[in-house]
């Protein structure tokens, strides 16, 4: 199991790639998970690209950013750069969010502009020998599992996978092993993080997430919130080809990130298969 750490943890600190990835290395990650807007502010001519993390034992699995998928006319150009960046780093994935309304709200017009925009997205990633990657995710299309398994069989494309974000899989009302074990195929990343209860998902809400000022109650290390992962992180230790990341938004980055990794590394090495001996 591959474990990355994401940039967007540190959206409101000053500090700098070199020293996240320092960090990251010397805590047992394996990659770094770039934000978007943080990919796209990299000076170009910067030491400290693909080929130096590669160096440190670290890859970038995934730029997660926010493709336009409302704006036709934009959404090429975006999609165009975005690809640019995957390839400047090193990523086969880039992460969106498959539209701005919730799957009950949505028209049947709205849906078809969504899908038709995330098939012209996954062509152009297609071409550039990417992945695009739709996060489940409230307030999208790919909200519920009935409504990421339309939305796969709407765009009708290879190139279309899921970045399967448990937490959110679990407040859409499934069961994330459940809906795992249902997108497998199409999964080929995870976001991991918890919350201390149901009724403070709200926290998660972008305007308060990405605002310096936001709330951050209710937002829990990974073991001790609201959602057990203790089924699903057993599965994900039997998988060699699982990538996943671990989404802080809180405080204290540095503590809780390293006591999450801590603890995956204990609870997965302990669901390992044991090797046959040797006759």
């Amino acid at each position: 199991m591959k474990i990355s750490l994401c940039t967007i943890s540190f959206r409101h600190q000053l500090i700098g790639l070199k020293d996240i990835a320092f960090w990251a290395r010397d805590n047992g990650f394996q990659g770094i998970e770039l934000w978007g807007v943080h990919a796209r502010n990299q000076s170009p001519l910067a030491i400290h690209n693909a080929q130096w993390m590669a160096a440190q034992g670290l890859s970038v699995p995934m730029i997660s950013d926010y493709l336009p998928l409302h704006d036709p006319d934009l959404l090429r150009d975006r999609t165009l750069a975005l690809c640019a960046q995957a390839r400047t780093w090193g990523a086969a994935k880039m992460r969106t969010f498959a539209g701005q309304q919730a799957s009950a709200e949505a028209t049947a017009g709205e849906r078809r502009q969504t899908t038709r925009a995330l098939r012209e997205a996954c062509i152009i990633a297609a071409d550039h020998g990417l992945k695009l990657l739709v996060e489940t995710h409230p307030g999208t299309l790919a909200d519920s599992l009935t409504a990421t398994c339309d939305l796969i069989d709407a765009t009708d494309h290879d190139a279309l996978a899921i970045n399967f974000d448990a937490l959110h899989v679990w407040e859409g009302g499934d069961d994330p092993v459940e809906a795992r074990r249902i997108l497998l195929p199409r999964i080929a990343h995870y976001h991991l993080k918890n919350v201390s209860a149901r009724n403070r998902l709200d926290v998660f809400a972008p305007g308060n997430v990405y605002s310096a000022a936001g709330s951050r109650d209710g937002m829990v290390p990974l073991f001790e919130g609201a959602y057990d992962y203790s089924t699903l992180m057993a599965e994900l230790a039997q998988d060699p080809a699982c990538e996943a990341s671990l989404e802080w938004f809180g405080d204290a980055v540095f503590q809780t990130l390293k006591s999450d990794i801590v603890q995956i590394r204990t609870r997965t090495q302990s669901d390992m298969p044991e090797t046959a001996e040797a006759v």
